[in-house]
């Protein structure tokens, strides 16, 4: 239990820091003072100043702020504060929170096949592994083996090998082979998944390939952020119902990732910033994509929306997310009871 709560105060942490990291570069960059990086909310445990930021660690771990001069409307006519910046320089200081969340799932996913996993070596057809149970195990597949033919068709990546094992489910499929330097012919009849043949082997993998694995990191972050926009069409549309995790939720699978393997808990904390930084980019009331949406009709007006009224907007929204983390996260206890 302690393990998993120092586990989730690290991923919540690594994840807050780092988006509240790209409001506070982008603001530097754009001339805008930051007068306060916060990490956690509430009560103030260890502050420390320095070149006119005061950096702060607070008691709850569920957030962070980036306070910016000008945010207050008595700071507005202070050189250096954020409502005096033009409408793309604040738009960049805002969006660039959600951005460095979708770089953070990059690196992480990267980290993973570079150090944990490996890159998968799609340019040869040699066996990496052979799954326990599989229909390559029980003909005597073995790791090492090179396969040169499928049903005596040459191939020479392991894409052709799955694209001719996947188009013969529980059809027989001659493979010619080579083992210790001398070829043999197996037969193999593909399991039927969903419609593809599966006979049970992954391909090989190399570790520590620098840009391979960034090629990865950038695949699988963009496949999870479709999949989540996909899923959250689903679940608006009713194909789906709707599963919301909150705080505690979170904590829970942090504890069963836990117990699969450090890699597995890298990937999640991957895939929680990629959903941190969709969300934060919606136009939600007292998110990122809320602020956005408003510099966007200024830019569109030619005049910012009265500060008031924005003011009291973001305020509504903060309380309505404050009362959803509540519900969500007393049903998260309520599931797990």
């Amino acid at each position: 239990m302690v393990s998993t709560i120092i586990a989730s105060i690290f991923i919540f942490g690594l994840l807050i820091f780092v988006h509240e990291l790209g409001h506070f570069i982008a603001a530097r960059k754009a001339g805008v003072k930051v007068l306060e990086f916060a990490l956690g909310f509430g009560k103030e445990l260890i502050g420390w100043e320095k070149d006119g930021t005061r950096y702060t660690l607070r008691l709850f771990p569920l957030g962070g702020f980036c306070r910016l001069l000008g945010e207050d409307a008595e700071e507005q006519e202070q050189e250096g504060n954020f409502q005096s910046k033009s409408v793309p320089a604040r738009f960049a200081v805002i969006v660039a929170g959600p951005l460095m969340n979708f770089v953070l799932a990059v690196l992480l996913f990267s980290m993973m096949y570079f150090v944990f996993l490996g890159v998968p070596q799609q340019h040869t057809a040699r066996i990496g592994e052979v799954l326990s149970d599989s229909r390559a195990e029980e003909v005597g597949l073995q790791s090492g083996d090179l396969i040169l033919s499928v049903n005596g068709e040459n191939v020479q990546a392991w894409t052709d090998v799955v694209t001719r094992i996947n188009a013969n489910p529980e059809r027989e499929v001659l493979l010619q082979l080579e083992r210790n330097g001398q070829q043999q012919a197996i037969t193999v009849i593909p399991e039927d998944q969903n419609g593809r043949g599966i006979i049970g082997i992954t391909p090989e993998y190399k570790k520590f390939s620098f840009f391979p694995s960034i090629y990865w990191g950038l695949s699988y972050t963009w496949f999870f952020v479709k999949l989540i926009f996909v899923s959250f069409y689903q679940m608006i549309t009713g194909i789906i119902p709707a599963d919301v995790a909150g705080p505690v939720g979170i904590v829970a699978v942090v504890g069963e990732v836990m117990q699969t393997g450090f890699s597995n808990l890298i990937s999640l904390a991957a895939i929680i910033s990629i959903n941190l930084g969709i969300i934060n980019l919606l136009p939600i009331p007292a998110l990122d994509g809320s602020r956005l949406l408003f510099l966007s009709l200024e830019g569109i007006r030619g005049k910012p929306i009265d500060p008031q009224k924005e003011g009291f907007i973001h305020f509504v929204g903060f309380a309505m997310l404050i009362m959803l983390m509540i519900f969500i996260s007393f049903q998260d206890i309520f599931r797990l009871l």
